[in-house]
């Protein structure tokens, strides 16, 4: 049985079962991120910096760099930005990295309830949609600089191909065509896709070119951390097909990481 193209979560206390959040409201307990600015300079929090998403030959295949900056300062070399948000969807995550992470954790606990609850799976359309409201209700901290903006790609089991969304700050949900970049080096990446971009391409050269555009974006955003061969430290790369979420091996991202950066040991 599958949920029309227009269904999201039920996030009216009406029915709150089918929701984690709504389940959390009809007991008495809030569930919120937001802060509230007490006084004072805030401290600069770390932020993800880039992710970006396209489809291929056999469904859709995702990719973040692993740095978070402070400022102009690195303030961690290995975080993670991909993940499964569900068997066949997956998220990444820039802005804030604290509260990113945390909204994508949320997301995943909210899809695999809903699973439980209903005994289906929601459309690809609704957990995009549901995304976008969970970006809607941390507006409040954006407008305090601590921006959340995802990405969210997926296999569409009725059309049989990987579909992919792009959100805005306030919540906007955009179907993507082709392809999708986020994050300070984003517009590099999106650059380097358009020249070099093919929607029948097979997977390997899929990898090969999600590894590249990144590449490409922390040569000109210094925010964006390119592939760290001496530290081991490489790309999450991920794909979601008919099969499924499935993260591609390191060591197939790290051949791809020398492969882009001319073979530099």
């Amino acid at each position: 049985m599958t949920i029309g193209a227009g269904d999201g979560l039920p996030l009216e206390a009406g029915t709150p079962a089918s929701s984690f959040s709504e389940l959390l409201r009809s007991r008495g307990i809030e569930p919120r991120w937001e802060t509230t600015r007490t006084g004072g300079e805030m401290p600069e929090a770390p932020e993800g910096t880039t992710v970006l998403a396209f489809r291929y030959a056999d469904g859709v295949v995702m990719a973040g760099d692993r740095r978070a900056v402070a400022g102009n300062i690195i303030a961690h070399r290995n975080v993670q930005k991909v993940f499964p948000a569900d068997a066949f969807s997956a998220v990444a995550i820039s802005g804030t990295a604290g509260i990113a992470i945390e909204l994508a954790k949320l997301f995943q606990t909210e899809l695999e309830h809903y699973e439980k609850i209903e005994g289906r799976r929601l459309s690809l359309a609704g957990k995009a949609n549901h995304l976008a409201a969970m970006v809607r209700r941390q507006l409040p901290m954006a407008f305090q600089g601590l921006v959340v903006i995802p990405l969210f790609c997926g296999y569409d089991e009725p059309s049989r191909q990987g579909k992919l969304y792009s959100f805005d700050v306030v919540g906007g949900s955009y179907e993507e065509t082709d392809y999708a970049t986020t994050g300070s080096g984003g517009r590099d990446a999106r650059l380097y896709l358009r020249t070099h971009y093919s929607a029948d391409m097979p997977l390997e050269a899929a990898i090969d070119l999600a590894v590249a555009a990144l590449v490409a974006a922390a040569e000109e955003d210094t925010s964006t951390g390119g592939p760290d061969l001496r530290r081991d430290i490489y790309p999450n790369v991920v794909t979601v097909t008919s099969a499924g979420f499935e993260e591609v091996d390191e060591e197939r991202v790290a051949r791809a990481a020398r492969d882009s950066m001319g073979g530099d040991a």
